[in-house]
């Protein structure tokens, strides 16, 4: 079943979840984008209940950095959320994105219903047909596991600390290709 969400206010939600390296990365991409309503920074896929962060960074829980994608599918639908994990990662390098390496940092989509996973499947197989990796993708796409919201600081990092050592070389760079090749999808005066 389908985790939805209604707030108050706001119109029927929905859930997706994406490992794609670092949290923060994946966030302030995320939020870039109109219909997205919200983004969780967390950790899933793991066997330790409620982790913490160094205790991901260790490499031992088996949990992946995540977000979750809260979106209201009538505005921005989950395909289009898919494009844009597919386009702001490389799903080709086993537990690493750049310098962020280990099985914390894999390229993985935890999806909340059968439609989502049949969306990531025959999106993984276009791509693969596609030629658009030199590599093999080792993107792993899984059933939603428990999803743990990670540490107050972790939240709307990106927003919060732009002068930080890694907002500026990593996160900018990427979000300046990615407002470029999103342009038309994204939140009103982004």
């Amino acid at each position: 079943m389908k985790d939805q969400t209604t707030t108050e206010g706001l119109a029927q939600t929905e859930i997706a979840t994406f490992g794609a390296g670092c949290f923060w990365c994946v966030e302030a991409v995320f939020l870039e984008l109109d219909g997205v309503v919200a983004v969780e920074s967390g950790y899933s896929g793991g066997t330790v209940p409620n982790p913490t962060y160094e205790q991901v960074c260790a490499g031992t829980t088996g949990h992946a950095e995540v977000c979750r994608v809260i979106y209201d599918p009538a505005k921005i639908d989950y395909e289009d959320l898919l494009e844009a994990f597919w386009k702001t990662h490389d799903p080709t390098t086993p537990n690493r994105q750049g310098d962020d390496v280990g099985t914390q940092y894999r390229s993985v989509i935890f999806y909340q219903d059968q439609q989502q996973k049949d969306l990531a499947e025959k999106y993984l197989r276009q791509l693969d047909a596609s030629g658009a990796f030199q590599n093999p993708i080792v993107t792993e796409i899984m059933p939603a596991a428990e999803f743990y919201k990670a540490e107050q600081y972790h939240q709307d990092y990106y927003r919060d600390n732009r002068q930080q050592f890694y907002c500026r070389v990593v996160i900018s760079p990427k979000l300046e290709k990615f407002r470029k090749a999103f342009k038309d999808k994204l939140k009103a005066g982004d």
